[in-house]
């Protein structure tokens, strides 16, 4: 295939703590690297809908196509208010679906995953339709939904969510997103590209550090930086010198049936919160 040039961007987190002009620098950033299609791996907001018209001013400033999926601080925000604003911005956004691209005359399927952090993604549903003849790519906002992908015959998962660590300085990222957190899949590239014989199973997966933050404004460290990846789809691996590559996952750990639940009836919460607060304001007009 002709190679196919993707952007990959994650955890904008468009609010007070990530300084507009850096949100407007990593549009320009991107723009000027020409990529033929754009993706976003949730996170869009940071803590509220407050941002919502900058979100929908930054994304317009795209100048190829963007796909996105949704992330937990979109959920905590307000999923359907925060897709309807880059809907409007000109994003097509996937919660567990999948949709097919031409570029350059050649088809590509990207399958979309909603955000698992909150338990809202579903890859049985995302997967539907899912065409073996055309090459395909995933998105999710959690790097350990690869696992399972993979296993439905999609070869590369690009995620977000970890914002890189931020402070990757004697590796106190791997202690606190592995050992504390539980991620198998942290920053950069995981898995391998190259198919194995006999291999039941083979994938990769990037994990990208971000652009913004969502409570402090540090990055510190090589791995911490702020961060825009692009991709050569078509292109076989070594062809050209990487920055990145394949690098074993930590020993991980999936979080319980209890912590799944809290973190659902956090959504939950918020949202009644959210109509509350819309039910006052109502009133007093």
């Amino acid at each position: 295939m002709e190679p196919i040039r993707i952007a990959h961007l994650t955890d904008q987190h468009v609010g007070r703590v990530t300084p507009f002009a850096i949100q407007r620098q990593a549009i320009a950033l991107t723009n000027a690297e020409r990529p033929d299609l754009v993706v976003i791996t949730g996170d869009f907001v940071c803590h509220s809908q407050l941002y919502l018209d900058q979100l929908i001013e930054l994304v317009r400033e795209f100048r190829a196509p963007v796909i996105g999926v949704l992330g937990n601080h979109d959920h905590w925000a307000g999923a359907d208010e925060v897709a309807a604003a880059l809907r409007r911005g000109g994003v097509e956004v996937l919660r567990n679906d999948s949709t097919i691209i031409t570029i350059r005359r050649q088809r590509l399927q990207i399958i979309g995953l909603d955000d698992a952090y909150t338990g809202h993604a579903r890859i049985d549903k995302a997967v539907v339709g899912l065409r073996r003849d055309l090459p395909a790519l995933a998105l999710s906002h959690i790097a350990e939904e690869a696992d399972r992908l993979w296993k439905c015959g999609i070869p590369l998962v690009l995620a977000g969510h970890t914002h890189g660590g931020q402070i990757t300085v004697a590796r106190l990222h791997e202690i606190a997103l592995g050992k504390i957190g539980g991620h198998k899949y942290v920053h950069g590239l995981y898995g391998t590209r190259q198919p194995h014989r006999g291999a039941v199973v083979t994938g990769a997966v990037y994990v990208g550090a971000g652009i913004g933050s969502s409570v402090m404004p540090i990055r510190i460290g090589e791995r911490g930086r702020r961060e825009i990846a692009i991709f050569e789809f078509g292109r076989r691996p070594g062809e050209f010198e990487e920055p990145d590559h394949e690098q074993a996952p930590l020993p991980g750990r999936a979080p319980s049936p209890e912590k799944m639940r809290r973190r659902a009836e956090k959504v939950a919460r918020r949202r009644v919160r959210r109509s509350l607060r819309a039910t006052v304001e109502f009133r007093r007009l």
